[in-house]
């Protein structure tokens, strides 16, 4: 049996995770660093520094420094997606750290992922947002361009000696794949294997959301400010136990695990990787112990010929602000501050004969509203923000709104230093590409060596599933909140959300499924969605996955949104009415 530990969910990840893990006794460590929004940050980064930005610097400097002696002497493989888009700077800088250090530990650095210098040659043949159908921005905007890689480079990395692997853009629970298809000799079409691996990297990519982190029942979890980050205990058939180091903070259940099991998938059915097209309809977890949850049932088939593409270029730029009011009328005054700010702007805007504002957003936080009814509150955030095609647009919101803090609406107020500054927006564009059009290689330090890509034939769709089973009917339907009868947990992907909605009883499920329609939902969020809400049915865990297109205002950086990724979306959810027998909330009290 291999333990993999689960250190890094996002870059800012907490440092008390690596040696948590290292004292549990993992074999494995991967950081999973690369969201779609920090591709945005590391671009601007690498376009400061083309030579030493554009990875994740604190992977090397803090986890690695601190670290590196321990993770040296107990033997442990570290695989880390933290070289963003540089990983070759990542790598020189690993190397000199452990070179400093007098340690003998190989460093393997995967590249192939980022295509920029074919930019104009990609763009001639002008593919379409694979989300939006936009077409292909000038290839001159972009700022980087990378494709998801898969596993075979990281587990070839692995094979070849490496103690460490840095990649660019690979799909994050490839990171865990290669480990698992190295240390078991898995196949490129072993699909079941590859699947249930690809579910174990899944569950642990985002670190302590596994293990308690963002739970619906988040009252039940102990201690989070020394939570413990996932582990798994992964066996050759792909059967895996998720856990965490013993005494350690939060919490590992079914319903921890299930939440991070829907998080941020479309599909569940035909989930698409590089290295497999998963299926997880029919994926059951089951409590095994205080802490620990069984996960099995993991199908999948071959994956299609294609790579996704991330891509972001430069879209103007953006800027805002968060000042407080309270006492009376509080939310009233906060909306005429804003609608006042913006008038002036418009005005300035004349007078420096710049055009308009592209977009604009005022959102009142603390008076409810985005979903509803704005109720009284007697002290709300203000957040007022626009997006521009010049800097100086910005800069004239960001001055025009200081400039009016005397000529306000009594009770402004906030906690501030300095005056915000325009920001670049570098908006994600994301497309397909044929697999063979990216060659993918491993340096250990000594030379790249190319990687073939595996011939996988042709990819079959998935199977059509059976709705759930109609309801039974019963005479004891009372009406209560969705969180009562169900966990959630929501995501983004691009400037779409999901939804992911677990049964706390299985026999909940058809009542759920009944009532949960798609267009339900898309008038709970009639506010947000502009896009279509799609339903899809997990039998094996009795949960609901909803997509919903368009949600997120361009999504990540993009974004105007104080919810830019949707993190709220399943609490939002959770108020919804739903009528359910007395009998099955009895047995789950």
């Amino acid at each position: 049996m291999i333990r993999i530990g689960g250190a890094s969910g996002y870059w800012g990840e907490s440092v008390m995770a690596t040696p948590q893990l290292l004292k549990a006794g993992v074999d494995v460590l991967v950081y999973d660093y690369l969201a779609e929004i920090t591709m945005s940050l590391l671009a601007r980064g690498r376009m400061k520094d083309p030579e030493n930005g554009g990875y994740a610097p604190d992977f090397v400097s803090v986890v690695m420094k601190r670290n590196l002696a321990e993770i040296a002497e107990r033997g442990v493989k570290v695989l880390s997606n933290a070289g963003g888009v540089n990983p070759a700077a990542c790598g020189r800088a690993l190397r000199k750290l452990i070179d400093d250090a007098g340690l003998g530990l190989k460093v393997a650095v995967v590249e192939g992922d980022d295509l920029i210098a074919r930019r104009a040659e990609i763009g001639e043949l002008g593919p379409e947002d694979m989300f939006s159908g936009e077409r292909h921005p000038e290839p001159m905007a972009l700022v980087s361009m990378n494709a998801y890689l898969g596993a075979l480079p990281i587990a070839k990395a692995l094979a070849d000696g490496a103690d460490i692997v840095i990649t660019g853009r690979c799909v994050d629970s490839s990171l865990t794949l290669g480990a698992l298809m190295n240390r078991y000799g898995w196949d490129a079409e072993d699909y079941d294997l590859l699947s249930a691996g690809s579910l174990v990297g899944h569950l642990l990519e985002c670190g302590p959301q596994a293990t308690g982190g963002n739970f619906t029942d988040w009252r039940d979890v102990p201690n989070r400010a020394a939570i413990g980050y996932p582990i798994a205990e992964v066996s050759e058939d792909g059967s895996a136990v998720i856990t965490k180091p013993e005494g350690s903070g939060g919490l590992v259940s079914r319903g921890t695990v299930a939440e991070q099991l829907v998080y941020e998938i479309g599909d569940p059915g035909d989930y698409l990787l590089p290295d497999v097209r998963c299926d997880w309809r029919e994926v059951e977890l089951e409590d095994v112990g205080p802490d620990r949850v069984a996960v099995s049932g993991a199908k999948g088939r071959a994956p299609t010929g294609k790579l996704k593409v991330c891509a972001t270029h430069l879209a103007g730029w953006r800027g805002g602000l968060t000042p407080t009011f309270y006492g009376f009328q509080a939310a009233e005054k906060a909306r005429v501050f804003a609608e006042d700010v913006l008038a002036r702007c418009e005005f300035m805007l004349r007078a420096q004969s710049l055009p308009p504002f592209t977009e604009t957003s005022v959102e009142v936080i603390g008076a409810g509203g985005m979903f509803g009814e704005e109720g009284e509150a007697d002290e709300v955030v203000l957040k007022v923000a626009a997006r521009h095609a010049e800097e100086k647009g910005i800069a004239t919101l960001l001055r025009e709104a200081a400039g009016l803090g005397l000529a306000t609406p009594p009770g402004l107020c906030g906690f501030a230093g300095a005056r915000p500054k325009p920001s670049p927006v570098v908006q994600l564009y994301s497309f397909l590409i044929d697999r063979g059009e990216v060659s993918v290689s491993v340096d250990l330090g000594e030379g790249a060596q190319p990687v073939a890509s595996a011939d996988h034939g042709k990819s079959a769709p998935p199977s059509p599933f059976a709705e759930p089973c109609a309801a039974e009917q019963t005479s004891d339907l009372v009406s209560v909140l969705l969180i009562e009868a169900a966990f959630a947990r929501s995501g983004d992907k691009g400037n779409s959300a999901n939804v992911g909605v677990i049964a706390r009883h299985p026999d909940l499920l058809p009542y759920l499924w009944a009532q949960l329609t798609e267009e339900a939902v898309a008038e709970r969020f009639a506010h947000v969605a502009e896009g279509l809400v799609k339903r899809f049915h997990m039998p094996g865990t009795s949960a609901i996955n909803f997509t919903l297109e368009k949600s997120l205002g361009g999504g990540g950086i993009a974004s105007l949104r104080n919810d830019p990724q949707g993190k709220g979306f399943s609490q939002v959810m959770l108020t919804m009415s739903v009528q359910v027998p007395a009998r099955l909330l009895e047995e789950i009290s």
